[in-house]
């Protein structure tokens, strides 16, 4: 449980590592300030006021016409305002049960007096202390502290606040500045995962992660080049294969009447050929996340339900988000092309495609009343030259899926499969809204 409240990430890590120090070291301050500076001085003054109320009992009480309480016999004996003396009733007129009760003075109080003592300290503008002395219980002595009040304190309290923000706020900043270069990477990392290969990043931070950092620059340049060549290579065979399948195509062209049987073989065989070259085109292609501009999936999935309409038997059509994704509408459009062609070619006449949003994404679902899949190798067919089982047939060079999920995944989305209930598949595409409207 413990383990799941701790963050995560290198930056949480770290801040909280900082905080914490921190907070242990304004705790300690604050212990050995109070233990080793306020303390003492506290107890020595309270053994200062206890000097002065014992010099007033030294002599006795001489009581006289004029003063015959010990209130008046011992305001006699005060030479000054330093101590000041009241009844019970005048002490709560003036606040002493509002006071604060200090034990640990009370108790060393209670040493120097010679009984039981109770001290109490009223702060504000003007710091008091109250002693009720055991020589005289049923009065309250009270003595001022001069040089103290709330306004003194307020800017040490002031410049601690002052001193743990700084800390805390050059904490987060040592924080973020060591955890930039990570975020950079991670940014990097997902790019390189859709296919787009950024500059060499810089190399920042701890040693280590600058070697981290030269590391994935290295593997980056490697499989940009990787990805070169084997484009490179893809598209030159495709582009030789063309040139025998056209000398082939012209000499079937030139066949005799009797064998139009064979010429019409050999032009269905040549159009396959063809659709097999325009996948692996399509497959090296590394430009989809090129030409990007706001567009709705409504928009495209109309285009295409249009284009569909006339060979597909039923085919149902349900709009339920207007909302704009940022995308290459010619890669979108391929994208809902495929899957659509897909589910005419192994459904059973019927189709069904819906658009809608959650707040974040755009999806677009294609579903079909084919056989379905096995369910434990959906995620086989994205992979490039693989086919559904022969539930669904064997037509075409394994590579739509593939080509789908390239381009639907370099615009930062996802695309699933899932077989349905009713029977059939349904293919589902999440695009994610486009970052300059307001949802």
């Amino acid at each position: 449980m413990l383990r799941k409240l701790l963050p995560r990430s290198a930056f949480g890590q770290l801040a909280l590592l900082i905080g914490s120090v921190l907070l242990i070291n304004q705790l300690v301050s604050y212990v050995t300030v109070a233990v080793y500076v306020i303390k003492p001085t506290t107890l020595q003054l309270n053994e200062l006021m206890g000097r002065q109320i014992n010099q007033l009992f030294v002599d006795g009480l001489e009581f006289a016409p004029d003063r015959p309480t010990v209130v008046e016999a011992l305001r006699a004996k005060t030479r000054d305002d330093e101590l000041q003396i009241y009844t019970l009733q005048q002490a709560r007129d003036l606040g002493v049960e509002q006071a604060t009760y200090y034990g640990f003075l009370s108790d060393q109080m209670s040493i120097q007096l010679g009984g039981e003592a109770d001290v109490r300290i009223t702060s504000g503008v003007q710091y008091w202390v109250w002693v009720r002395p055991p020589q005289a219980p049923s009065i309250w002595i009270r003595i001022p502290l001069p040089g103290m009040s709330d306004s003194n304190i307020s800017p040490l309290t002031l410049y601690l606040l002052v001193i743990g923000v700084l800390s805390v706020a050059g904490g987060w900043l040592f924080a973020r500045q060591q955890s930039r270069p990570l975020r950079r990477l991670q940014k990097a990392a997902m790019d390189v995962s859709r296919g787009n290969y950024p500059n060499p990043l810089p190399l920042q931070g701890s040693a280590e992660v600058e070697e981290v950092t030269k590391a994935f620059n290295k593997m980056s340049s490697s499989m940009k080049q990787l990805e070169q060549d084997r484009a490179l290579l893809m598209a030159g065979i495709s582009h030789d294969l063309r040139t025998p399948l056209t000398r082939i195509r012209l000499a079937s062209e030139m066949m005799s009447e009797q064998d139009e049987y064979l010429q019409q073989g050999i032009a269905h065989d040549i159009e396959d050929m063809d659709e097999i070259i325009n996948q692996f085109i399509a497959f090296i292609r590394t430009d989809h996340h090129d030409n990007l501009v706001q567009c709705t999936l409504a928009e495209l999935t109309r285009e295409i339900a249009k284009a569909e309409a006339h060979r597909i038997e039923e085919l149902e059509l349900t709009i339920d988000s207007e909302q704009p994704v940022l995308a290459n509408p010619v890669a979108i459009k391929r994208v809902i092309a495929n899957l659509v062609e897909n589910a005419h070619r192994y459904g059973k006449g019927w189709i069904a495609i819906r658009v809608w949003d959650d707040g974040d994404f755009s999806f677009v679902q294609i579903s079909d009343n084919g056989p379905g899949i096995d369910s434990n190798k959906l995620e086989e067919l994205f992979q490039p030259f693989t086919q559904g089982d022969t539930a669904r047939g064997s037509v075409g060079s394994g590579l739509g899926l593939a080509i789908v999920r390239r381009i639907v995944v370099s615009h930062g989305g996802h695309v699933s499969l899932t077989n349905r209930q009713e029977g059939g598949l349904s293919a589902t595409v999440r695009l994610p809204f486009s970052r300059t409207t307001s949802n």
